[in-house]
């Protein structure tokens, strides 16, 4: 009988050591905005590492562009209006995208896991608040639409994947 309970907590330990799944760390923020006009997607290679967003007078959101590594991504929208700009510093991750919305999206608020927030836009409207399921996971891409400004906005979340680390981000 003690044998028995042995190898049940031995077979307990290894899995606990083995690492999750890869998979059960992407979740997906449903879109917010009226969804009018072409989608997009805005999408890279490794971790996210800057963000600008552009606003017309305070008020919409005309275009968004991210940072992969030392890459930046096609500008989606329009560069209208003023730029706001958030560079990442090493380890840090967008954990929340939260902002208002009405036809247009209205306002954006990126946050990192360093407690650091990208303001943009105008908060009227109707709130939305968008973070990963897991703890570990962070902003990978957003997807939507847009007709002159940004009609509307989801976030992807899941861990990033690092090919010269031997054990994955998230553990």
């Amino acid at each position: 009988m003690r044998w028995l309970t042995f190898i049940s907590l031995l077979s307990v330990t290894a899995l606990a050591d083995y690492p999750p799944d890869i998979d059960d760390y992407f979740s997906f923020s449903k879109h917010v905005g009226s969804g009018v006009g072409i989608s997009y997607g805005i999408v890279g290679k490794g971790r996210i590492t800057g963000v600008r967003v552009w606003e017309a007078n305070n008020n919409y959101i005309y275009g968004i562009q991210l940072r992969y590594g030392y890459a930046w991504t096609n500008i989606t929208g329009y560069p209208y209006g003023q730029v706001q700009e958030m560079k990442l510093f090493e380890g840090e991750a967008i954990v929340q995208l939260s902002g208002k919305y009405s036809h247009y999206v209205q306002s954006l608020v990126f946050t990192t896991n360093m407690g650091r927030s990208l303001f943009a836009g105008q908060p009227r409207g109707h709130s939305f608040n968008m973070y990963p399921r897991k703890e570990k996971a962070e902003l990978r891409f957003i997807s939507g639409r847009y007709n002159g400004a940004i009609t509307s906005i989801g976030a992807h979340w899941g861990v990033v994947s690092d090919p010269y680390r031997k054990t994955p981000n998230y553990l």
